[in-house]
């Protein structure tokens, strides 16, 4: 494996601080202990805990991300004589626009025609442009922006910054005393699981087994690990969030060294942990509940007697979205 500058336990620190200083207001997230009897027999033999990237501000954990991203953006956006640009389906876009809301600035979100509407909305207003674009053509309109109109790009997943800053949310598992066995974290492109396993990992966890969830339909960081580098794909998955079409190199290499492997779940997996968790009272959109769907449907090696930490990484959905996920039948 080549080394392909790996973030450093320093630099993870430095970004923890960033994050918790921000004038964002990055929140320390909840972490619910020994919640295992939300979930039904045999799935429940075990030590469950609940980080709670659901109740970040904006709704997922990309604040953090944020927070240590936006710092080292040019110092023209900062002043607002140039514009920041980013790609995304939602939780990104909604984050990308809430921070620079709080900065006084502007900036325009490429969203998929597939992109919820009620997500379209959420960006605008806060005060950012929103343009829909075919989901083969995001990457080359977002370059023709930065060439033509000389906007620059916030990059919403592969980018160190923003994986250092969401290894934040590693950092306060640590802190509180939990030392777990598994740590289970919805994958899309990669960066809030490979931040947080490189946080646990260079921390001295090492018999720490961190997977990276993904569903079926969209396996990208699966089929990464099994050809040996990033690759790019058609996905389709209920859980748009985790859908991304391609893996990031910086998180590929980081979830590489640091993730123990990849488990897959399907749409049905993902529904039926969506309506686990809200029997519990929790709201939680498909792409936050991957981790409960992995343990529900029995796929997370050696779990039994463990403890175990499970992302649930956001709780964008509308009643009318839940009530028709809950009406799914597969």
């Amino acid at each position: 494996m080549t080394n392909t500058n790996y973030l450093t336990l320093s630099e993870l620190r430095a970004a923890r601080k960033r994050v918790s200083s921000s004038c964002l207001g990055v929140c320390e997230t909840p972490l619910l202990q020994h919640v295992q009897n939300i979930l039904p027999a045999p799935a429940c033999n075990l030590d469950l805990y609940l980080k709670m990237e659901s109740m970040q501000i904006t709704g997922s954990y990309k604040l953090r991300g944020l927070a240590n991203q936006l710092p080292f953006l040019p110092k023209e956006v900062k002043a607002g004589t140039k514009k920041p640009i980013t790609i995304s389906s939602g939780n990104y876009g909604k984050a990308f626009a809430y921070a620079l809301n709080k900065l006084g600035l502007t900036g325009l979100c490429l969203v998929p025609h597939s992109a919820p509407n009620d997500r379209e909305q959420q960006i605008k207003n806060y005060g950012v442009d929103v343009k829909r674009v075919p989901l083969s053509e995001l990457q080359s309109v977002m370059e023709r922006y930065v060439e033509e109109e000389d906007y620059v790009i916030c990059h919403s997943l592969d980018d160190r910054n923003f994986i250092a800053g969401c290894s934040s949310a590693g950092f306060e598992i640590i802190e509180r005393g939990v030392a777990p066995d598994i740590v289970l974290v919805g994958c899309g492109g990669g960066a809030l699981v490979s931040g947080v396993a490189t946080a646990i990992k260079l921390s001295g966890l090492d018999q720490c087994k961190v997977y990276a969830v993904e569903p079926e339909g969209a396996p990208t960081m699966f089929e990464s690990f099994r050809v040996g580098h990033a690759v790019t794909m058609e996905v389709k998955s209920i859980a748009s969030g985790l859908a991304a079409p391609y893996a990031g190199k910086h998180t590929y290499n980081h979830c590489r060294k640091f993730v123990e492997d990849v488990i897959l779940v399907s749409d049905m997996d993902i529904v039926e942990a969506v309506r686990i968790l809200y029997q519990a009272g929790l709201v939680v959109e498909p792409s936050g509940a991957a981790a409960i769907a992995a343990l529900v449907s029995g796929r997370v090696p050696d779990a039994a007697g463990k403890k175990v930490v499970a992302f649930i990484t956001g709780r964008n959905i509308t009643p009318k979205d839940l009530l028709k996920l809950h009406s799914c039948t597969y």
